[in-house]
């Protein structure tokens, strides 16, 4: 079997058609018509609402981490100020705050979703203005591997307390809670196109604002905060972040499988569900509610009992499929077991530890199909 990989780039064959138009009119810069039109197609996309419509607007970006960074500053958060974030992550969720001169509040998770814990939310909302007089600046709730959050009893924290939600939906492409896209409950939402996405634009991201008004902003900041004269001038710091042209023709073509890409995803996940089901101890990670529409963007794994943990038996575990050429992933370190934040406040419950000793994400993608899926839980089953 050739390499298996978590979630490799698929085409759907659209993409050159834009890049080649983008060639061809020399619109090869940050901006232009695929820009455009690549925004017109996330914000139908995440307007979509069983309830009603949305009327969010999209900015396209070099990185969802840039996504963060101007969501942070269009938050005005700053120099001395606290912000709220989910521990177990990815460090470009964190980050951006460090940019600001702020300081990250790491949070855990409950078990149940892998995401942020919302009574711990409000117990470190609580703590922080007790110790430090003020609240945080902003709350930072992240979709895990695309497993929406309780993000209505956070949200309910968040407007109690008066303190605006930044969605790290960077691997919740695709994803709904109560039929409501990931990333559309809070003021700023944050999407991802890095390479191993649900879709791709090579590199890049999107923020998903609130109105016209602060997508104006956003797009001011994106571009060196620019003043409108007829030469250079610059009365604020501003960031060389729009998305190019050309990266945007990738992700029109790739739009036109959106859906699809998220399907599959869903069905992969399935197969691991059906088929793993009879190996003791293990367990694959599952939306514990039907209203939690998880785009699955990679299966996860974890072992319940003791013999396959970080510090005894996974990573041999690992290293068994990796030689298998299948590749695998141990969940996400926690931010506040990540050196670089060993300072920063944390509200802990156990949680993410716990599952970052046990966990594991699965081969995903658009290219795991019928026969992947076959050798993977075949040499799931041997290596065990």
């Amino acid at each position: 079997m050739d390499r298996i990989y978590l979630c490799l780039a698929h085409m759907s064959g659209k993409e050159q058609q834009y890049i080649q138009e983008a060639f061809d009119t020399n619109w090869v810069v940050p901006l232009g018509p695929n820009v455009n039109a690549f925004e017109d197609d996330l914000a139908a996309f995440v307007n979509r609402n069983e309830q009603k419509p949305l009327s969010k607007e999209i900015v396209a970006l070099s990185a969802g981490t840039a996504a963060v960074h101007l969501a942070l500053v269009m938050l005005g958060v700053g120099q001395g100020d606290e912000v709220i974030c989910q521990s177990f992550t990815f460090a470009a969720s964190a980050n951006p705050i460090v940019y600001q001169g702020a300081t990250p509040v790491f949070v855990d998770s409950e078990k149940d979703t892998y995401n942020m814990d919302p009574q711990l939310l409000e117990d470190a909302i609580k703590d922080r203005i007790a110790k430090t007089g003020k609240k945080p600046k902003a709350i930072i709730p992240v979709y895990l591997y695309g497993m929406p959050a309780r993000i209505d009893e956070m949200m309910e924290v968040a407007q109690r307390y008066g303190i605006p939600v930044l969605e790290d939906a960077a691997e919740g492409f695709g994803s709904c809670y109560k039929g409501q896209v990931c990333g559309t409950f809070g003021e700023y939402g944050v999407m991802s196109f890095n390479g191993n996405k649900m879709i791709t634009t090579s590199g890049g991201g999107a923020l998903i604002c609130p109105d016209v008004e602060a997508k104006k902003r956003v797009m001011f900041y994106a571009t060196q905060a620019r003043e409108p004269y007829p030469y250079y001038q610059h009365e604020q710091i501003g960031y060389n972040y729009r998305m190019s042209n050309i990266c945007a023709g990738i992700g029109r073509g790739q739009m036109t499988v959106a859906d699809e890409h998220v399907k599959h995803h869903q069905w992969v996940h399935e197969q691991y569900v059906q088929r793993l089901s009879d190996v003791d101890g293990l367990v694959v990670h599952c939306a514990p509610e039907a209203y939690m529409q998880s785009n699955y963007w990679l299966s996860t794994i974890r072992f319940e009992d003791n013999k396959h943990t970080i510090t005894d038996g996974l990573l041999p575990f690992v290293e068994r499929l990796n030689e298998a050429n299948i590749e695998t992933r141990p969940l996400w370190k926690p931010m506040h077991m990540q050196p670089v934040y060993k300072d920063a406040p944390a509200y802990t419950n156990g949680v993410s530890e716990w599952l970052f000793q046990r966990g594991l994400c699965l081969p995903s993608g658009p290219c795991v199909g019928e026969a992947e899926i076959d050798y993977i839980v075949n040499k799931i089953k041997e290596n065990l």
